[in-house]
């Protein structure tokens, strides 16, 4: 071997030693760099004709598994969506309430109307006491406060969504732009012969925080381009970056929703003017449109049935009775016209009395002979003492003529429309709760004010009445009884919002309502434990397939700074060697 080929052998020792020391610290000290993967400098021998002429190193490359890869982008999709399902349904339940508490008691609907229920019954021994309405009043109060609350809550909870989803979408995009741009800089590192390694770490990241916000799918193309997907195939990097489109509500009720391919309502994600919501089923987005679009709404659903079967069954009981004194003006909550036809048939008595309860007039009216609301408002009309009218609101106005006096009425035989209810029941002319759902269900405004006007009292039903005599009598219980009686009766609720029909009372469907959100919490808590595992599980697997080793690390940097040496001293001794052979020369010279 000539002194050249060896000094040449010596030289490529060194300079792949420092590249591999180098390599490997540079391993070292991005150990804990997140989604870092091990770079090799390869080592290959270098010949020239037929002679081993020393070693050259050809690249610096990583190695990940590609199916260990794919897996993990699958399980960070479900994880995320996974976190987002515990968090949102664990906020629900919270709104609920608790059933039962440290010293026995709950704070939930379904304790509150168990209260109600005990208000009521106390009324019912001793209907006359102030002190006992105004109890009755409060209890009825604070469910509709509740059932109000929680409403908005489920709101809030869909608007925190909504804000969610415009947030995740930026973090989506942000990294989509990511994505495109590293495939330009990997394409031309590798024109140039540059490792790209590094780059291929950055981009792995910033699919895995896609993918943690919605379900991917992509592929490496052989010009060394990653090509995203949406689950259906709608491109979301190619040559360059196809971003998300969305926009977040300013606000969100209970009667907005998404509707897909419509311009109003709750906005959907599309991708070059394609809708893609239906695609994005996983990850965080993918959870909170469900829980936005679906899981919230349903809930709501749940509560809106509960608020409006309590409402019509407490309005239709108290209906049948009046306060004592009477009321001076009855303000119905339906709405009509004077040309709304009066399906109706039966007899319904409406009478006018004094303070005591005294019968100063009345007529009972044969519903079957008038054809409309305004038929039936100019009859009222001709009852001595009273004036009938259909304010600008479109509400039935009765109202007595003389400050003194107050209007009863006993529904008798009456029955409107195909549910044939009683006449004021249909007219709401002594509804205790308005509203049209759990958002804006309310205790009737002058009876919150003044407990007085709860209804106590029921009008005489005797054939006929005499002027002058009482017919309106204090301590009935016919009314209290009924109201009672409709919190407490077993009746079916429908199925709503994914809950299946049921049978029970209020307090009972309350507690199925209640049981149902927190059967889901638990169900989700456990999917999430299991898809952390997973993630977790695949996340270690490739961290131990491409993660940087640190023991291994440190001894290859011993072993290279060894070989380093011994490839110096080489060196050394083969320029001692020249200058020896150039003394030679010069002394034979």
């Amino acid at each position: 071997m000539s002194l050249e080929i060896a000094r040449s052998i010596a030289v490529s020792s060194l300079m792949a030693s420092q590249v591999q020391i180098s390599v490997s610290s540079s391993n070292i000290s991005n150990a804990d760099t997140t989604g870092y993967t091990v770079k090799t400098a390869n080592q290959v021998a270098t010949t020239s004709g037929g002679v081993g002429t020393g070693v050259s190193i050809t690249g610096i490359t990583s190695s990940v598994d590609r199916l260990l890869f794919k897996s993990l982008i699958s399980a960070t999709s479900d994880l995320g969506a996974a976190d987002i399902n515990t968090d949102y349904l664990d906020r629900l339940q919270a709104l609920y309430g608790s059933m039962t508490g440290a010293d026995d008691t709950g704070t939930s609907i379904a304790n509150t109307l168990a209260s109600l229920e005990t208000a009521v019954s106390s009324l019912a021994g001793t209907t006359s006491s102030a002190s006992l309405q105004a109890n009755v009043v409060s209890a009825l109060d604070n469910l509709a406060s509740q059932l109000r609350e929680t409403s908005s809550g489920i709101q809030q909870l869909r608007g925190t969504a909504d804000a969610a989803i415009s947030s995740d979408v930026d973090q989506v995009n942000a990294n989509l732009t990511a994505i495109a741009s590293l495939n330009a800089q990997i394409k031309q590192a590798a024109a140039a012969g540059q490792p790209t390694g590094d780059l291929e770490d950055q981009r792995n990241v910033a699919l895995q925080t896609v993918a943690s916000k919605m379900n991917v799918s992509y592929f490496i193309s052989s010009t060394g381009d990653m090509q995203v997907y949406t689950a259906s195939g709608q491109t979301l990097v190619d040559s360059s970056a196809h971003l998300l489109s969305f926009t977040a509500a300013s606000s969100v009720t209970a009667n907005v929703s998404y509707t897909a391919g419509s311009s109003s309502g709750l906005s959907g994600i599309s991708v070059n003017g394609v809708d893609v919501t239906a695609q994005i089923t996983s990850g965080e987005i993918g959870s909170l449109l469900s829980l936005r679009d679906s899981v919230l709404p349903a809930a709501q659903s749940q509560l809106d049935q509960l608020a409006n079967t309590l409402a019509d069954s407490l309005n239709a009981a108290n209906n049948q009775g009046t306060s004592l004194p009477p009321p001076t003006t009855l303000t119905g909550t339906t709405t009509v016209t004077a040309a709304t036809a009066l399906d109706a048939t039966g007899t319904v008595r409406i009478a006018v009395a004094d303070q005591s309860g005294s019968l100063v007039s009345y007529a009972d009216l044969d519903l079957s002979t008038y054809a409309t609301v305004g038929d039936l408002v100019s009859a009222i009309n001709g009852i001595s003492g009273l004036s009938a009218s259909i304010n600008a609101s479109g509400k039935v106005v009765i109202a007595s003529t003389s400050s003194t006096n107050g209007i009863a009425i006993n529904e008798m035989t009456s029955a409107v429309g195909s549910s044939a209810i009683g006449l004021s029941d249909y007219l709401g002319l002594n509804d205790l709760v308005t509203g049209t759902g759990a958002s804006n269900i309310a205790v009737r405004s002058d009876l919150l004010s003044n407990s007085g006007l709860f209804a106590v009292a029921t009008l005489d039903a005797s054939a006929t009445l005499t002027t002058g005599s009482t017919v309106l009598s204090a301590g009935a219980t016919d009314v209290v009884d009924e109201i009672y009686s409709a919190l407490t009766d077993s009746r079916t609720f429908g199925a709503s919002g994914g809950l299946g029909s049921s049978t029970g009372s209020f307090a009972d469907y309350a507690a199925t309502v209640i049981a149902n959100v927190a059967s889901k919490a638990t169900l989700a808590a456990t999917t999430y434990t299991s898809k952390s595992t997973a993630q977790s599980s695949f996340a270690n697997a490739l961290a131990s397939q491409s993660g940087v080793n640190l023991d291994e690390e440190t001894a290859k940097i011993s072993t290279l700074q060894n070989q380093y040496t011994a490839a110096s001293q080489l060196m050394q001794a083969i320029n001692d060697m020249f200058s020896s052979l150039i003394a030679a020369v010069q002394s034979a010279s």
